[in-house]
């Protein structure tokens, strides 16, 4: 097990063991593209994290976990304080884990199996003992878990992904862009049905879905949310926000606090 600072640098492909476990809190981090001989399993107990992938975002809401297979460059950053365990796998164990990066839902059982093993001793005998056990669990948590929609796909073409390359950055409505890069509505629908499967409207839904838990979970308010992305009321935003989740903001993200000490 390794705790790291903001400075520091994590190699879990120099080690031999079958499993290798992480345990930090990081603030203002970017960890640059990089990729892992290993799948890796990253969890975020509290704080949000954005990975970019090479034609997708793909965001780590806090109390979710991110699978990310062997050899998948990345990108991870971190804003503010985020406080995550990760557990990196040989490709041996992962043969029946998803071939794709995806995010999934930790049940109560994977967090409690994910702690002890992110931070075991890096020499620990995972084939025999209880630590085989909570192997044999984890791997059949992270196969059967349920995933959510946090990853956007973004188009390649020249005269868009400069204008939605900004994360942060609400893309315009649809009459703005046609104007911006001088091409009809249904190009641009035809455009991003090709690229993304997904029409420019519900393209830019998603987005602003991801970001709109960016920002909450970062400690915006609702307030802030719904000016920054472009909805006339708090009410407006929170509809928004529940047609696409089936919860309130603070519904969706409650799970976040199931980690925290109980006073």
């Amino acid at each position: 097990m390794a705790w790291l600072d903001a400075h520091s640098t994590f190699d879990a492909d120099s080690f031999t063991a079958p499993v290798i476990g992480l345990a930090s809190t990081l603030g203002q981090h970017d960890s640059g593209v990089h990729r892992h001989q290993r799948g890796q399993l990253l969890y975020t107990r509290q704080g949000c994290i954005r990975i970019t992938l090479a034609q997708q975002l793909c965001l780590l809401p806090p109390s979710r976990a991110a699978w990310i297979p062997a050899g998948v460059s990345h990108r991870a950053v971190m804003q503010q304080s985020v406080d995550y365990r990760s557990i990196y796998l040989i490709a041996d164990l992962c043969s029946e884990l998803p071939q794709q990066v995806c995010v999934i839902e930790v049940s109560p059982l994977l967090r409690a199996v994910l702690e002890p093993m992110a931070t075991a001793a890096f020499a620990t005998e995972w084939q025999q003992g209880r630590f085989a056990h909570l192997l044999g669990l984890c791997l059949s948590e992270i196969a059967e878990a349920a995933r959510q929609p946090m990853l956007l796909p973004l188009p390649q073409d020249k005269r868009l992904a400069p204008l939605l390359a900004t994360p942060a950055r609400l893309p315009p409505p649809l009459h703005v862009l046609e104007h911006q890069i001088g091409a009809s509505s249904r190009t641009i629908g035809r455009i991003f049905q090709r690229e993304t499967g997904m029409g420019y409207q519900q393209w830019r839904q998603q987005w602003r879905l991801m970001r709109a838990i960016e920002l909450l979970a970062t400690g915006r308010s609702l307030s802030y949310c719904a000016y920054e992305l472009g909805f006339a009321s708090d009410s407006a935003f929170i509809a928004f926000f529940k047609s696409l989740t089936g919860s309130t903001p603070g519904q969706w993200l409650k799970p976040a606090t199931d980690d925290r000490p109980q006073k």
